[in-house]
């Protein structure tokens, strides 16, 4: 990453932290935030340089050497399953206002593929997402509100379902009986082909673009879990051999603009 060194992880949980640790190895200098006092130790022994921040409406805590940085990574879930997902915008707003004030220039926002609706049929950057979720709602109003601002770059990467160390996905489904849709293709990525997009975002300064992080193998949702249950020692999970609503993430611009070729194919 030439001329690049400084990166700001903003959200260190299971991607954040693993980012930092592999940007480290590559010889950057990375600053991670948390909001648990608790946690700073853990990141620092990763050689993350920790911080707390928060920017909960009426809790914010943010440090200014904390934003002093060539890259700002914002890794925050909505955690609307929580009920935290009002505050999710807001908290943007924050960031934003905080971008600004410290003249960052580069931004990469991580969003997810649970933006674009299961409109059976194909889906990559170019499509309208259409999200018929709150968490998918939350996570596109925040993707418009970083694209709008022009002060900053922001590349948005949507990563699909998360799999990989302490997400084994045959643990998902293991011992389930009649699981609906079991003929719907997956759409998932390995924690090694998101850090590989990330890498590869910075490499090329690729900022200002849309990026879908999704493993182009789609196998049947009762093959795939069924298999991975198995391999795992897991008690087989048993489907509904249906297909109801569907969709099947692809990316026009991983190839194009990256020259990323996936590690992880499922």
């Amino acid at each position: 990453m030439p001329g690049k060194t400084n990166i700001s992880i903003l959200g260190c949980g299971w991607y954040g932290s693993a980012l930092g640790k592999a940007l480290i190895a590559d010889g950057m200098q990375v600053k991670g935030s948390t909001t648990s006092a608790a946690k700073m130790e853990s990141l620092a022994a990763l050689g993350i340089k920790p911080y707390i921040v928060n920017f909960l409406p009426g809790e914010e805590i943010y440090n200014a050497d904390f934003f002093d940085c060539d890259v700002l990574c914002i890794a925050i879930p909505p955690k609307s399953r929580s009920g935290e997902g009002a505050a999710f915008i807001d908290k943007i707003k924050g960031i934003v206002s905080a971008i600004k004030q410290f003249e960052i220039q580069n931004v990469v926002f991580i969003s997810s593929t649970g933006v674009y609706a299961d409109s059976n049929k194909h889906v990559n950057e170019e499509t309208d997402p259409q999200p018929n979720t709150e968490a998918g709602r939350i996570l596109f109003e925040a993707e418009t509100l970083l694209y709008a601002e022009n002060s900053f770059r922001t590349t948005i990467i949507r990563f699909a379902g998360l799999i990989g160390p302490a997400r084994n996905p045959g643990r998902f489904f293991a011992g389930k009986k009649e699981i609906a849709n079991g003929d719907a293709p997956v759409n998932l990525i390995h924690l090694d082909d998101c850090i590989g997009i990330s890498k590869a975002i910075l490499a090329k300064q690729a900022f200002g673009y849309l990026f879908n992080g999704c493993s182009p193998a789609h196998p049947a949702k009762a093959n795939f879990y069924t298999q991975t249950a198995v391999d795992s020692g897991f008690e087989k999970p048993e489907f509904i051999r249906e297909l109801k609503e569907w969709k099947i993430v692809e990316s026009v611009n991983v190839g194009p603009i990256l020259g990323y070729q996936y590690k992880v194919l499922l």
